[in-house]
């Protein structure tokens, strides 16, 4: 936990995209998927932002209604009607209705900033556990490879051994017995292998 409060410390004052809108952010997510608590995460936040934009469409919506009564009422100073009472009445409903937007939309980036902040830790977490397990797979991969080529190398070797052994054995055996006496045994040894594959 102390560990995750020095990351938030030193992120402040640093500027993070909000995740959720950044597409490669999710692209990030494409081979192994997202976890469930980073999805949690990523459906507070767009809930957040939904809440946002909602609350920001109704402050203007009030603010535009306001006006329109504030203008009926300068329109009809003159009257002392009810319609002036009315439109008062509304006003001091909208006021209301505003303040309480404008309460709600003050804690909104609060939030949002912290979910995304938690969001991109969650995140982090994620991808390094990723790129280490990957530096681990790699190394392992890695020493494979050399192994093999070690491998490789010395069978090379044996293989070209075996060759020169056979070759020198043929030769000898050719100068000791004759070409004619070989021949015999070349097509015997021939057809034995044949037999055999």
């Amino acid at each position: 936990m102390k560990e995750r409060q020095d990351f938030k410390s030193a992120l402040i004052g640093k500027t993070v995209p909000l995740l959720v809108l950044d597409q490669k952010w999710h692209r990030l997510f494409a081979v192994h998927g997202k976890t469930e608590e980073i999805k949690e995460l990523e459906s507070k936040l767009n809930t957040l932002l939904a809440e946002q934009g909602r609350l920001n469409n109704r402050l203007k919506e009030l603010k535009k209604l306001k006006g329109r009564l504030l203008d009926e009422i300068v329109q009809g100073m003159d009257d002392k009607d009810k319609k002036l009472e009315e439109n008062k009445r509304l006003i001091d409903e909208i006021n209301e209705k505003l303040d309480e937007c404008e309460d709600e939309l003050m804690d909104i980036p609060h939030q949002i900033r912290e979910n995304n902040d938690e969001l991109m830790l969650l995140s982090m977490d994620y991808f390094y556990e990723k790129l280490r397990l990957n530096q681990t797979e790699s190394a392992e991969i890695e020493e494979w490879i050399n192994q093999v080529r070690i491998d490789l190398k010395k069978n090379i070797i044996r293989k070209q051994n075996r060759d020169i052994n056979n070759r020198e054995i043929y030769a000898y055996l050719h100068d000791i017995f004759g070409a004619e006496v070989i021949n015999i045994f070349d097509i015997k040894y021939d057809e034995d292998k044949k037999e055999t594959t």
